[in-house]
């Protein structure tokens, strides 16, 4: 399967990665790596590393960069690495930018700025520039980021298009994961002919790839890496409504709770191994007994890991 589209943006689905962590909370590397080398041997395209799935900014700079170096050193590909190098302080977005770039990965993901709010679109193009000049390397793949009910800060379609004509070479995808389909509809009506939207909310899947998406940076390909992946390659095959619709009942299983948690509980169960019921704070880890109801849901449910 090819990762990279003629424009080289990256086609199949780059799991969203949940971040695996020791007992005195810090990054497990072994388990990290080990989950990355699964889920592409599972048929990813690649993995992203440190997203919102992955509780990127509760981590600090130094812990990042010592995990990506970690993960090529453990065998993962940089290519097939993406990371988000998203941080409150710009120069620190800008020191993990020229990191990931300087180790070979395939792109990086970027929020918008995420502090203050109320900010202007002239602002948001401001820190976009202040990170891409600042690399100075053509070698530098950036996706957008738009998750505004997590950032507070929206891209605008006028943010998209001026970014996109300043540098062409550089912007290369879109990730919407604002969970409106109307919204992402929008985005591929206006720049999929230049640029590659993808969405996040995996019922939107098929609708988008109808549309010309091709691959996924997704939250439930954590263990469900082959089902999210048809549903954007394949949006209308037979069995597509039925995935589709599996999917949506897998949300609606875990709206009862904390949902990094909840994902991180699913692969506890799936692996047998509850190390991954634990997550950093500001987030709060599964009491024993939320985990025993999430089990026994999860089970009922049935994830096979052959097919899903």
């Amino acid at each position: 399967m090819t990762s990279l589209t003629p424009s080289g943006a990256f086609r199949g689905i780059w799991p969203a990665m949940l971040t695996p962590l020791n007992e005195n909370l810090g990054i497990n590397h072994q388990l990290f790596a080990a989950h990355a080398t699964a889920l592409i041997r599972a048929g990813c395209g690649g993995v992203t590393a440190f997203g919102t799935t992955g509780e990127g900014p509760s981590f600090s700079m130094a812990e990042r960069r010592e995990a990506l170096e970690a993960l090529i050193k453990n065998g993962v590909p940089a290519s097939q690495i993406m990371v988000s190098t998203s941080c409150a302080a710009l120069p620190e977005t800008l020191e993990l930018t020229r990191h990931a770039v300087q180790l070979g990965v395939h792109g990086c993901l970027m929020l918008p700025p995420f502090f203050l709010k109320g900010v202007s679109d002239q602002g948001v193009i401001d820190c976009y520039r202040y990170v891409i000049d600042g690399v100075a390397d053509a070698r530098l793949k950036l996706y957008l980021y738009h998750i505004p009910q997590v950032s507070g800060v929206s891209l605008s379609h006028p943010v998209i298009a001026t970014l996109k004509k300043m540098y062409p070479e550089t912007i290369l995808g879109i990730k919407d994961s604002a969970c409106n389909t109307a919204h992402s509809v929008g985005l591929a009506e206006a720049f999929m002919k230049d640029l590659t939207v993808y969405v996040g909310f995996e019922p939107d899947l098929p609708e988008l790839g109808r549309r010309g998406s091709t691959g996924a940076i997704s939250g439930l390909a954590n263990f469900m890496p082959r089902l999210v992946n048809r549903l954007v390659t394949q949006p209308d095959a037979p069995d597509t409504p039925a995935e589709r619709e599996r999917t949506m009942a897998l949300i609606r299983l875990l709206d009862d709770y904390s949902l990094m948690p909840a994902l991180k509980g699913i692969m506890a169960v799936l692996s047998g191994d509850k190390g991954w019921l634990r997550v950093r704070p500001p987030l709060v880890a599964l009491t024993p007994d939320q985990f025993s109801a999430l089990e026994k849901l999860v089970r009922t449910f049935g994830i096979d890991p052959a097919r899903d």
